[in-house]
């Protein structure tokens, strides 16, 4: 594929929405019609381009998230398909951060869903445009004016339509362009025995006069349409408020503009199972979303200074680029996906990694095919690839050259809430198990090791059940890993609940010098989702400022270990407020001593409680399940949020303990005879109250 496109012409795009809206579909539509692939895959059957895992093909969903690139009226589009389930949310946030726009997949039936609002939420935090589009509107019950309206009420967006559908359900033929007035219809085209297209040619449309019959629902459309466009551009509100005639070209730019700022997202329709309305979004991407060029510049730190530093997309620049997913490819080894903000590399190049501050040497760069591999001689601002040789690159980090360094903002993950134990079957699978978790863990920054020196265990934790049963599948395919896994373990925390101050003194005499470490700390809680914040108020130089990092590093060591069941300390504000030293005596082992001694007995004095991670949980059931559903919620200590009804489907909302949702799947299956769903999503940790924490102290 040739690489040479100037930067105005790149579109560095996701597919993003919740599980099953048909987002890999989508995906595999816009590769066919752009050329990319020849035949069309399907989830069903495990054969798209985009899902490549064998896990993804069994179980019929996406994920990892799979990177490619295409071409579409000389511009070339940068695509990441994303995982729709919520224990796979790690590969949507780091796609999200190097992502210049977003197309969000919304099921024409259901509407808005609970992933769809993470997925909103993560596009929020790193300010990504959108357009959105709706999918599915052959199927029964869909709804084109319902789904839009999902949008504004559940998501806080401002959707404004740029496209009339020709009909809904199987009645669904075409569309209509708000912005030109131009009709396109799809014909039946020829079909496989599967019943999909066989050609390119038949997803194509044809352009056809407007039907009489959606004369009066264009107009009404388009009204509303060019309202909401002019409102965000006062030029073109004094024109249409003097009764000028709009023309779509400063419609367009109109609306271009305020996708960028955000303040509108524009919805198209259509439906990717039968190759109708891809043609029109491809248009729509081009059209709609930024450049990198028209994203401001990311910003950086100066490693040097901590100063605020800024890089455009320019590749005449200084090379910044940010490594944002590792993977392990078994013909060419470990990959590092790296998104470039500026400058260029060149293969074989010498690059810094500012954040670790080590010396790496760029290998091959291959542009990304799912996991095809084409290579490249270099790669420029605003393009992503992969790249082979980067051994001690990891998620996060940022590669410059020696020239004007920069360290760029690293994606932000959520905390694993899931654990489970697990030991090889056989001392020859030890080594490769250790090998595994250790590449396992360098790829997903949600799976985290660690050794539990109490019960001699190894524990991996990650987003969920289907996330660490998925990565065991993994060691058994990829590492040849026999091993027995636990059942699953949640992750509490502790804390404390009233402010405490408390010394922390560490005395010995062995002979000679001595060791004397004495210090004085204030604990006192914070609101949940705080974290720990370790603050100096020592005052007339009671204690050397060398001594203090080393009290800092021995608070944060005993907060990892709480007094009721070991689990780490969070949501508290650790103040040094005094102490004294010793000239002679006096050392930064002393003082770190002294600084756990202080927070262990503080901890005891400050009214610990035991905090469970409580998620976000979203049932859809037919009506005539609700009743069973909701019974069993209420042995399951749930707490109900709402439940709304569309028709005969009952969507309902509760926060509910993590530790009382394992199992739930097959629960529900039971309970609804295979028909109702469930998303959950971590929502806050709270107090374990006291009539359960016997019941939760039995996993100690």
């Amino acid at each position: 594929m040739d690489g040479s496109f100037p930067i105005s012409n790149i579109r560095n795009i996701g597919f993003i929405a919740h599980i099953d809206a048909g987002k890999t579909t989508v995906t595999e539509r816009v590769l066919f019609v752009t050329g990319r692939i020849h035949r069309v895959g399907e989830v069903d059957e495990g054969t798209t381009a985009m899902d490549w895992m064998p896990q993804e093909r069994e179980r019929g969903i996406t994920i990892t998230a799979a990177a490619t690139t295409t071409e579409w009226h000389e511009h070339r589009l940068n695509i990441i398909d994303t995982p729709g389930h919520v224990d796979f949310t790690a590969e949507v946030e780091r796609s999200l951060r190097v992502l210049d726009g977003g197309i969000v997949v919304l099921d024409a039936v259901a509407g808005v869903q609970s992933q769809s609002e993470t997925v909103w939420r993560q596009a929020d935090t790193y300010s990504v445009p959108r357009i959105c589009f709706v999918n599915k509107m052959d199927r029964v019950g869909a709804s084109y004016e319902r789904t839009i309206e999902s949008v504004r009420r559940r998501l806080g967006a401002n959707p404004v339509a740029v496209q009339l559908p020709l009909g809904e359900e199987d009645g669904f033929h075409g569309m209509v362009d708000l912005l030109t007035g131009d009709a396109w219809v799809y014909s039946n085209g020829s079909q496989n025995g599967n019943g999909h297209r066989n050609s390119l040619d038949d997803s194509t449309p044809e352009k056809v006069d407007i039907p009489p019959e959606y004369q009066d629902a264009y107009q009404r459309y388009r009204q509303a349409m060019i309202e909401k466009i002019v409102e965000t551009d006062d030029g073109l509100l004094i024109r249409y408020l003097e009764g000028e005639e709009l023309g779509a070209e400063d419609l367009c730019r109109a609306l271009r503009r305020a996708t960028i700022q955000r303040t509108l997202v524009p919805v198209l329709c259509g439906s990717a199972i039968s190759s109708k309305g891809i043609h029109p979004l491809l248009d729509a991407v081009v059209a709609l979303l930024p450049s990198p060029k028209d994203i401001p510049p990311v910003e950086g730190i100066d490693p040097k200074t901590g100063e605020t530093l800024i890089r455009y997309s320019d590749e005449n620049g200084p090379l910044s680029a940010l490594a944002f997913k590792v993977a392990t490819d078994p013909y060419v080894g470990r990959l590092v996906f790296l998104r470039v903000y500026s400058g260029k590399i060149q293969s074989g190049e010498s690059v810094i990694n500012v954040t670790k501050g080590k010396r790496e040497r760029m290998g091959r760069l291959l542009q990304m095919h799912a996991n095809h591999r084409e290579e490249m001689d270099s790669i420029s601002a605003g393009n992503i690839c992969a790249v082979v040789g980067l051994k001690n690159t990891f998620t996060g980090d940022t590669i410059c050259t020696d020239h004007q360094p920069v360290i760029l903002e690293p994606p932000h993950f959520p905390e694993p809430v899931v654990s489970v134990a697990i030991e090889p079957m056989t001392r020859a699978d030890q080594d490769r198990l250790t090998t595994a978790l250790r590449k396992l863990s360098d790829e997903d920054p949600t799976f985290l090791v660690k050794y539990d020196d109490e019960t001699g265990q190894t524990i991996m934790s990650g987003m969920g059940e289907l996330h660490l049963e998925v990565l065991v599948d993994r060691m058994k395919r990829e590492f040849d890993v026999e091993a027995s896994v636990g059942k699953p373990r949640v992750s509490y925390r502790e804390t404390i609940t009233q402010p405490v101050r408390i010394e922390g003194r560490y005395v010995r005499q062995t002979g000679g010098h001595g060791q004397y470490g004495h210090i004085w700390l204030e604990l006192e809680p914070l609101e949940r989702g705080a974290g720990i914040s370790f603050e100096n108020a020592i005052v007339g130089g009671a204690i050397p400022r060398q001594y203090i990092s080393a009290v800092e590093k021995g608070v944060r060591e005993a907060l990892g270990n709480g007094p009721l069941g070991g689990y780490p300390l969070v949501d508290m504000k650790v103040t040094l407020v005094d102490g004294s030293y010793h000239a002679t005596d006096s050392s930064e082992i002393a003082f770190r001593s002294a600084g756990m001694i202080a927070i262990r007995e503080g901890v005891r004095k400050g009214k610990p409680v035991l905090l469970e991670p409580i998620v976000d949980l979203v049932v859809v059931t037919p009506g005539e399940f609700l009743s069973d559903v909701l019974g069993d919620l209420g042995t399951r200590r749930a707490q109900i949020r709402n439940i709304e009804g569309e028709g005969e489907i009952q969507e309902l909302r509760a926060l509910l303990p993590l530790g009382e949702t394992f199992a739930y799947t097959t629960a529900l299956r039971s309970m609804s005879r295979g028909r109702a769903t469930f998303t959950m999503e971590f929502r806050h940790y709270q107090p374990v109250t006291e009539n359960i924490l016997g019941l939760v102290g039995k996993t100690f």
